[in-house]
């Protein structure tokens, strides 16, 4: 049984924590994970331009990833090193919901940039510009390699006191 299975019986505690104390459930966190991968699959038109766009760190080297669970949350486009997440918006998104979101993810620390499909589709360049600028004002969230190294160990060193470090 793997860890998100046992997490999803009935016996274990009621709210499962992501590191972040999201608070979700088990099967919550699941399904939220599940409509992600499901969005990645079948992704929007304009959706599909920025991504040519962010994919492989093609912007500034900036590393993007697509339908991002965050929270309750599922983010279009997540830079994690930058905190910024760009929404692709469109004709039917609710501006109350949205800003909703918008602040309760600005409490979590992470900028959130809105463009519309229209957008995406007649001005990418010009949406590129935004990204780029958005990216530029944000600080770095770490300077230093992920705090929980690869199995392998490699990174480790960056890690440790001088002390353990020496041969």
């Amino acid at each position: 049984m793997t860890p998100q299975d046992d997490a999803k019986r009935s016996n274990s505690p009621p709210l499962q924590g992501r590191g972040k104390g999201w608070g979700l459930s088990a099967n919550r966190l699941a399904e939220l994970h599940a409509r992600a991968a499901d969005m990645r699959r079948n992704p929007t038109e304009p959706e599909k331009r920025l991504w040519r766009i962010l994919s492989n760190s093609q912007l500034e080297g900036h590393k993007f990833r697509r339908q991002s669970v965050i929270g309750y949350y599922i983010a279009d486009f997540l830079c994690p090193q930058r905190a910024l997440i760009v929404e692709v918006d469109g004709d039917t998104h609710d501006t109350v919901k949205d800003r909703l979101r918008d602040d309760t993810l600005a409490e979590q620390g992470f900028d959130v940039l809105r463009v519309t499909n229209a957008d995406v589709m007649t001005n990418l360049d010009g949406v590129t510009a935004l990204i780029r600028s958005a990216l530029e004002r944000s600080a770095p969230r770490w300077d230093r390699p992920h705090p929980n190294p690869s199995p392998e160990g490699e990174g480790l060193e960056n890690f440790l006191p001088p002390a353990f470090n020496a041969k």
